[in-house]
C-alpha cells in the first residue's frame, strides 16, 4: 500500500479536521440543560428504592425483621442480605462484597436491607420500620492495628486483614545506598480524599415484556457491570442490557459495580416494575472508593552531583472494608514510582490492609499520587542538602524518550524536560523563587502515569476494545463504541478520527456509546486508556472503510486508488481537483460494490 493511499486528506484541499478547534460532542445539550442523566430518566410506574445502612462500624447482623415495613401502604418489596448470597467485585480474585450484608456490617453505612415503595417518602419511612438486630464487634480504623488484630474484618478476605502485599526489587538497593554520598530517610503520610463528582451514583432497572432486564447506571464500566449483574443475579448475560446515560463526573469513583445497581435490578425482577435509586450525598461518601490513605517510609541514595541512584520504599495502605481495585492499587503504589527519573536500583514493599471504613478505590491516578508526594518531597530535600536548584536536580535525573524504567515499563514519548523548561520560564522561577512575601512560594514536582494500560481486569484473549463503524447513503457516519464518555471527551475523539479519515464534517458523525446491546465491548474508562485503545480501533475501522470507498470511486473513474482523496464531504481526484462527487454518492458506490 502506498503512502498516498494511507493519507486521510491532502493539504491541497486544507480539509483536515484533526488539529483544529471543535465544539465537544454533546456540549450544547449540557449548556442548554437538556442532557438527561440517570436520575432524570422516568419510566411509568417507577418505584423508589432506598437502602438501610448500618450505624455500626463492625457488627454481626443477627436478624432483620421487615414485617412492619411490608405492612405499610405503598411498600412493594423488601430485600436483605439473604437475597444476595453471591459476592461481587471488580477484580475476579477479590470478590468480597455483597449488595446487602448477609452476616456482618463492615463499616458505618454498609447496606443491610432495602425497600421499594411507590414514593421516596414512604420508602424512607419504611426503612425506619425495619428492625435490625446487631452484635457490635471491635472496630479497627488504623491499618497497623488491623494487621495485628486477631479478628478478621471481612470474612471473604482469605488472609485475615491483609488485603494484598507486594514486594519487588530491581537492582542492588543496599549496595547503592551504602555507596551513596547522601542518604535521605523520611516518613510521609497522605490522608484519603474522595471524588466529589457533581452527579451522585444513580441506577434505574426495568424488565420488558420479553423478560430482558435493562439497567441504566451512572457507571464508567458498563461491560463489567453487565458481567457482575449476570453472575450475582444468576441471569444469563444475554438477558441483561446495561445502558450508560451521560455522566456528571466520575474520576474513578464509578469504575466498579455498587450496591444500588444490584438492588434495583433484583427489585425489578421481583416486582415486574421499574425501580430507581439515587444516592444521597452522604451515601456517596459511604460508597467512597476514594484515594487511599498511605503511610510511607522512603530512603533514597544520591551522588554528590545530584543523581539519585537508589530508592527504597515501604508503604502501608488503608484499604477500608472491601478490596475494590486494591490489588492493583498495591502494585501501582510501587511500580509507578520509577519515572520520570532514572534509577540504578529500586525496591518497594507495599501492604494494603482491610479496616472498618468505607472502601478506598481508584481515584484518579490511583496508587501513584501518594508515593509521588513522598518522592517529590525527598527530591526537594536532596536539592537543599546538595545545594542544587529543585528544577535542575530534576533535569539531572530525567529519563529520556523511547526508554524503559528500571522495572521494565516502556516509555514512548516524553515531554518532561520540555515541561520543566516551560514551567521555569512561565513562573519566572529564577527571579522569583525564594523572594516572595512570607507565606508565599514557588514549588515544582514531576509525575507520570500509565496511558493505555493493556492488562484486562479479567484475563481473556479477546480484544480489549472494538469499534463498529457504518456509512450511510446520506453521507452520515455512525460509530458504535463501548467506550464510556465520562466527560473526558472520548466521543469527540471518535468523531474526529472518523471525520478526518472519511472526509466528512464532525457534525456528520454520530457516536453511539455505552450500551451493551448496541455496542461492542470496551473494558472501561480508566488508566487514561481510551484515546490510545479505542482511538486506534476507530482509526483501523475508518481506514478500512476509506479503502472501500476510494476503491469504488477509483474504479468508476478508472484511476489508481491513490489518486482519490476524501475531503470536504466529497471524493476528489488528487491530480484533477475539478473532478469530484459528493461523499454521499461515494458511500453509495461503495455499498453497491
Amino acid at each position: 500500500m502506498s503512502v498516498n493511499e494511507e493519507k486521510s486528506g491532502d493539504d491541497l484541499f486544507d480539509a483536515h479536521v484533526v488539529g483544529k478547534r471543535h465544539r465537544k460532542v454533546g456540549a450544547m445539550d449540557r449548556l442548554r440543560g437538556s442532557t438527561r442523566y440517570t436520575a432524570d430518566l422516568a419510566r411509568a410506574g417507577t418505584l423508589c428504592a432506598r437502602i438501610k445502612r448500618s450505624p455500626h462500624a463492625h457488627a454481626r447482623v443477627i436478624g432483620v425483621d421487615s414485617e412492619k415495613a411490608l405492612a405499610m401502604d405503598g411498600v412493594v418489596a423488601v430485600l436483605t442480605g439473604q437475597d444476595f448470597p453471591i459476592p461481587y467485585g471488580i477484580i475476579p480474585w477479590t470478590r468480597d462484597e455483597h449488595a446487602l450484608a448477609p452476616k456482618k456490617a463492615l463499616y458505618v453505612g454498609d447496606g443491610v436491607a432495602a425497600v421499594a415503595a411507590v414514593s421516596e417518602e414512604i420508602a424512607l419511612a419504611a426503612l425506619e420500620c425495619i428492625e435490625v438486630q446487631y452484635e457490635p464487634l471491635p472496630a479497627y480504623f488504623d491499618p497497623a492495628e488491623a494487621l495485628r488484630a486477631q479478628v478478621a474484618i471481612n470474612p471473604n478476605v482469605p488472609k485475615g486483614n491483609r488485603s494484598k502485599r507486594v514486594e519487588l526489587a530491581f537492582g542492588d538497593v543496599d549496595q547503592e545506598l551504602e555507596a551513596a554520598h547522601l542518604v535521605l530517610e523520611g516518613e510521609y503520610f497522605f490522608e484519603g480524599t474522595t471524588h466529589a463528582a457533581l452527579e451522585p451514583h444513580a441506577a434505574l432497572a426495568e424488565v420488558d415484556g420479553s423478560g430482558v432486564l435493562t439497567v441504566w447506571s451512572a457507571t464508567q464500566v458498563p461491560h463489567y457491570l453487565h458481567r457482575e449483574l449476570a453472575r450475582v443475579l444468576d441471569v444469563p448475560a444475554r438477558r441483561i442490557r446495561v445502558i450508560q446515560p451521560p455522566i456528571g463526573g466520575a474520576f474513578g469513583g464509578k469504575s466498579e459495580p455498587f450496591d444500588l445497581e444490584f438492588v434495583v435490578a433484583l427489585f425489578a425482577l421481583r416486582t415486574g416494575k421499574p425501580v430507581a435509586l439515587t444516592y444521597t450525598r452522604e451515601e456517596v461518601f459511604y460508597a467512597h472508593r476514594g484515594r487511599h490513605p498511605m503511610e510511607m517510609h522512603f530512603r533514597s541514595g544520591w551522588s554528590a552531583d545530584g543523581h539519585m541512584h537508589a530508592l527504597d520504599a515501604r508503604t502501608l495502605i488503608d484499604g477500608g472494608a472491601y478490596s475494590s481495585f486494591g490489588l492493583v492499587t498495591t502494585y501501582y503504589s510501587g511500580q509507578l514510582a520509577c519515572s520520570p527519573y532514572e534509577l540504578s536500583a529500586y525496591r518497594f514493599d507495599s501492604t494494603r490492609v482491610i479496616t472498618n471504613k468505607p472502601a478506598c478505590g481508584p481515584k484518579r491516578g490511583h496508587g501513584s499520587v501518594q508515593p509521588r508526594f513522598a518522592l517529590e518531597v525527598q527530591i526537594d530535600e536532596a536539592a537543599v542538602a546538595l545545594g542544587l536548584d529543585p528544577i535542575e536536580i530534576r533535569r539531572k535525573n530525567a529519563m529520556g524518550a523511547d526508554s524503559r524504567t528500571i522495572n521494565e515499563l516502556l516509555v514512548g514519548s516524553n515531554g518532561f524536560l520540555e515541561c520543566l523548561s516551560q514551567v521555569e520560564e512561565a513562573s519566572r522561577w529564577k527571579e522569583r523563587r525564594g523572594k516572595l512575601p512570607h507565606g508565599r512560594g514557588l514549588g515544582v514536582a514531576g509525575s507520570t502515569y500509565i496511558s493505555g494500560t493493556n492488562y484486562p481486569i479479567y484475563p481473556n484473549e479477546m480484544p480489549q476494545t472494538a469499534v463498529h463503524m457504518a456509512l450511510d447513503r446520506s453521507g452520515r457516519v455512525t460509530v458504535f463504541s463501548g467506550a464510556s464518555e465520562i466527560g473526558q471527551g472520548v466521543d469527540t475523539v471518535l468523531a474526529l478520527v472518523a471525520a478526518e479519515e472519511l472526509g466528512v464534517s464532525i457534525e456528520d458523525v454520530r457516536v453511539v456509546s455505552g450500551d451493551t446491546d448496541l455496542c461492542p465491548v470496551d473494558l472501561g474508562a480508566y488508566s487514561s486508556r481510551l484515546t490510545l485503545m479505542v482511538g486506534n480501533a476507530a482509526l483501523d475501522a475508518a481506514r478500512s472503510l476509506r479503502r472501500l470507498v476510494t476503491g469504488s470511486v477509483a474504479k468508476r473513474w478508472e484511476v489508481p486508488r491513490g489518486r482519490v482523496v476524501l475531503a470536504d464531504r466529497s471524493a476528489l481526484d488528487r491530480e484533477d481537483p475539478s473532478r469530484s462527487v459528493p461523499i454521499a454518492e461515494a458511500f453509495e458506490w461503495a455499498e453497491t460494490d
